[in-house]
């Protein structure tokens, strides 16, 4: 059976989207535990989770035999959050402009642009198996 895997600051979920909630709650407890705002922790959870629905349908094309993994840590008034998929990986420079008058009506496309918005920064690199986002944020 399929389920999530908690080691300490990092959760591992099959690429399906029955465990998005789990990430959440995670995620959510974790910050709630550092004493960060609700503000703050409603832009985190709607980054992570915009991630993970992109590292499930992207990245692993909903392949519930690859894992995504979410690792939070904190640094004195930051946390960085690092989202991991198994997939092939793809160049962020290749990403249609969301703001582009041809792009404003589709229904997809703005994950990582609302990520950037919402974040203090965002960093996207290959990983040995897959794509690795990382972002930060102060929490206070």
């Amino acid at each position: 059976m399929l389920k999530p895997e908690i080691t300490g600051n990092c959760i591992a979920v099959p690429s399906n989207y029955e465990f998005l909630p789990d990430v959440d709650m995670f995620i959510e407890g974790i910050l709630r535990g550092y004493g960060a705002d609700e503000s703050i922790i409603a832009d985190i959870a709607i980054s992570v989770s915009e991630l993970v629905n992109n590292a499930i349908a992207h990245g692993n094309s909903q392949d519930s035999s690859k894992k995504v993994i979410v690792e939070i840590n904190r640094s004195g008034d930051n946390v960085s959050i690092s989202v991991n998929d198994e997939g092939g990986g793809f160049n962020p420079n290749d990403l249609d402009d969301p703001l582009a008058e041809e792009n404003l009506l589709k229904e997809v496309g703005r994950g990582i642009f609302i990520v950037k918005s919402l974040m203090d920064t965002v960093k996207i690199e290959p990983s040995p198996n897959g794509t690795k986002i990382i972002m930060t944020k102060s929490i206070k």
